[in-house]
């Protein structure tokens, strides 16, 4: 029987050496795909403000008042809760340079009651409570502008979008090594392009290029890795890869706080993408890829030189590979097949509101706690530091209890702490904290459990298809979440957290309906995939005549 790679790296090397060097290099290009798919929360900081109005420091100094002072007598007072009009988008239209104002309460002069003065837009720019700058503050994107805001963190969701399909293709078709360069370096090209954009256009594009090969090169990394070491690990090196992505937000969180401007936070974290171009001489070509493409010569000497890193020889009788794929009829997978049968259907629509509630609620989550938290750093890091739980009850559960309990719990828990976030009061900050990161940590698990469910749900012949179209539904919700967060926000600070609870909570129940995955070969045709379901319904029906 010819040998697979699968074969070959039994003797030469499952997870040694050569495999665990190239984890790290690799888990580096995952921990710097975080300031890209998140950074909005530093990034696009927007703190307290008003309206900037001509005459009223010259006044504020003449008078001697505190800041406080200032405000009480010069800025209209706040609206109801959560609304960002009239304190921080309309302003008195009165000439604050006229000498005749008194500096104790200096509208009273005005011979009219101050609820009756006009009110107008500010034509004269914004006041930013803060002592850093965002992309917020220095093109004045709130307001009227708010929304170009919701624009900046959709456009580089739009670029993960079509991104993955194209770049997708063009790993498959000209390799994975010289997609992740030619992905690592127009990243960080766009990067560092974006940090020293003069308008706001100019910055929307360099995000757009940025989303366009950002999400690419972080799965091409995940595929090489997972390509290069033996069928025992792959599962494991698959959730590290992700884990190495949570080390990446720590990291963000510490160098935000110690570069509050948004210029130099942008160039720190996208130079050094630059040093992942040093991986031409570091990282080949994956075997597998080479052996698709009939260059098993090639893939050869790639083993032998893996075997050799890993101190292991390799015997004579293996030295000849096949391609792993069937050679029988080929056939051509579509759309169609997703949704032409009940049960693969019923798997094509869950998943897929799987995929756009993870992204949701995952998003979301970071992007309120930004608006809502007493320090967006602290509160960033702490966030942060649950995804690390989760990864381990991950490994801990997915092969002892299952896939679909676990995944159907971290959804529940994630919407169940969205709805408890709301009736918390205020004074007890510590409680939502802790509520919060439950909500993460579960809505964290269940963004992983779907990677995995999702290829294990669909026939061969499909599966690459399946998990294609269904994590786009990812992406989606990417581009819907900043309008989402943002615009409801400005109606009630806790409304976002109420739409988030309900759509966990539906995940999970939807989840329940899948057929469990622990233990069985993955489904070779549609009947296979079929018949999940229908072993799922014997199952309950002879556990219920028991009962």
């Amino acid at each position: 029987m010819p040998t697979t790679v699968d074969d070959v790296l039994e003797h030469g090397g499952e997870f040694h050496f050569f495999q665990k060097q190239m984890f790290f290099l690799l888990a580096l290009l995952s921990a710097t795909f975080a300031p890209i798919y998140v950074g909005i929360v530093f990034l696009g900081f927007t703190p307290d403000h008003r309206c900037r109005s001509p005459g009223v420091a010259e006044l504020s100094l003449r008078c001697g008042w505190s800041p406080a002072e200032e405000l009480n007598y010069t800025v209209p007072g706040p609206g109801p809760a959560g609304e960002a009009s009239p304190r921080q988008c309309r302003r008195y239209e009165v000439d604050w340079n006229q000498s005749t104002f008194d500096c104790v309460d200096p509208l009273a002069s005005l011979d009219t009651n101050r609820s009756r003065l006009p009110l107008g837009p500010c034509r004269d720019g914004w006041v930013y409570e803060t002592p850093g700058s965002s992309i917020v503050t220095e093109f004045n994107l709130v307001c009227a502008n708010s929304w170009m805001l919701d624009l900046f963190q959709s456009s580089v969701n739009v670029g993960f979008f079509i991104g993955s399909m194209c770049i997708g293709y063009i790993a498959d078709r000209f390799g994975r090594k010289l997609c992740l360069l030619t992905t690592v370096l127009i990243n960080a090209a766009a990067g560092v392009l974006m940090a020293i954009s003069p308008t706001y256009t100019w910055m929307l594009i360099f995000r757009l290029i940025q989303g366009l090969v950002s999400k690419a090169g972080w799965l091409i990394g995940y595929i090489l890795i997972t390509e290069f070491v033996g069928r025992r690990y792959r599962r494991t090196v698959g959730i590290f890869y992700q884990v190495a992505y949570t080390v990446g937000l720590l990291v963000l969180a510490g160098v935000a706080y110690a570069l509050p401007h948004w210029r130099w936070l942008q160039f720190t974290v996208a130079l050094p993408n630059f040093f992942f171009l040093l991986y031409y001489w570091c990282i080949p070509e994956s075997p597998r890829w080479l052996i698709s493409q009939n260059k098993n010569a090639e893939a050869m000497r790639i083993i032998k030189h893996i075997a050799k890193k890993n101190g292991k020889s390799l015997p004579a009788s293996l030295q000849r590979l096949r391609l792993e794929e069937e050679t029988g009829k080929k056939l051509n997978p579509s759309f169609l097949d997703l949704v032409r049968t009940p049960q693969i259907r019923k798997h094509t629509m869950i998943l897929m509101y799987n995929w756009f509630t993870s992204s949701v609620l995952y998003q979301g989550l970071i992007m309120h706690m930004g608006l809502a938290g007493d320090n967006m750093y602290l509160d960033f890091f702490y966030s942060a530091l649950v995804e690390f739980p989760a990864a381990f009850m991950i490994i801990l559960t997915i092969d002892r209890i299952g896939r679909r309990y676990p995944w159907a719990a971290s959804n529940m828990v994630a919407g169940a702490a969205c709805l408890a976030s709301v009736f918390i009061p205020g004074d007890l900050q510590w409680l939502k904290i802790i509520i919060s990161c439950l909500g993460r940590m579960g809505i964290t698990m269940a963004y992983e459990i779907v990677c995995l469910v999702n290829a294990e749900l669909y026939p061969t012949f499909i599966r690459n298809l399946g998990v294609h179209i269904c994590s786009s539904m990812c992406d989606i919700g990417g581009i819907i979440t900043p309008f989402l967060v943002y615009r409801l926000t400005n109606i009630w600070l806790e409304l976002p957290l109420m739409v988030f609870g309900v759509l966990g909570l539906v995940a999970g129940g939807l989840v329940l309906l899948l057929p469990e995955t622990k233990g069985k070969a993955l489904p070779e045709t549609i009947e296979e995939a079929e018949n999940m379901q229908r072993l799922l319904i014997h199952f309950l029906s002879s556990v219920s005549i028991k009962c």
